[in-house]
């Protein structure tokens, strides 16, 4: 099932191409999603992002829950890198993008390897500790966060800053963060989470 993030602003536009593909489509509310219904029996179900759920099986309903809160905050983490950024509705405030330098896997055997392995652990401990110090000084008192980069490292950083806000909302799968990168994070942060299945 192919999932697409679609910008509030052009939600309203998505429904009517996906009602002109499979035909009419009835909207109901399904565990706070909508779910959209075609003729052909293909169906969508649209999420809020920030977890939110909706008043109404309506797509105004669905854009009314895409408001950005008044104070979120973004944290990216791969093992090379961290970005963090700190939001105020859609604008973003102080932020910060750090690399740390983790070295790859080796092909060496024996006690060659576990020292690499070692010192690649270590490395990458480094590198987790400094986005939990900036995570804890930029996002100190920020009650929502959005996710994503690898799993393990967003983990590790968690585990060691522990009086972060609520993390909410979908993952966001991104390569090693960049500005680019954080800038494409935060847009799809607040975009809807739309997931299709075809009849």
């Amino acid at each position: 099932m192919p999932t697409v993030l679609v910008p509030p602003e052009r939600l309203e536009r998505w429904v009517e191409n996906f009602r002109s593909r499979h035909g009419t489509a009835t909207l109901a509310l399904d565990d706070r999603l909508l779910l959209g219904t075609a003729d052909d029996g293909a169906t969508f179900r649209a999420g809020a992002p920030f977890g939110r759920g909706l008043d109404a099986p309506t797509v105004e309903s669905l854009v009314a829950a895409c408001a950005p809160p008044a104070d979120w905050g973004v944290l990216l983490v791969r093992k090379g890198g961290f970005a963090i950024a700190r939001l105020h509705g859609g604008e973003m405030g102080e932020h910060k993008i750090g690399q740390r330098h983790v070295q790859g896997r080796t092909k060496a055997g024996g006690q060659s390897q576990q020292r690499f392995a070692r010192r690649r652990d270590n490395q990458a401990r480094a590198a987790y500790d400094a986005a939990a110090g900036h995570a804890a000084r930029l996002l100190s008192g920020v009650p929502l966060l959005v996710t994503g980069g690898d799993r393990s490292a967003v983990d590790a950083v968690l585990a060691t800053w522990t009086d972060h806000g609520e993390v909410v909302g979908g993952w966001l799968a991104v390569p090693d963060p960049r500005r680019a990168v954080l800038d494409q994070a935060v847009a799809d942060a607040q975009a809807v989470s739309v997931e299709v299945t075809n009849a």
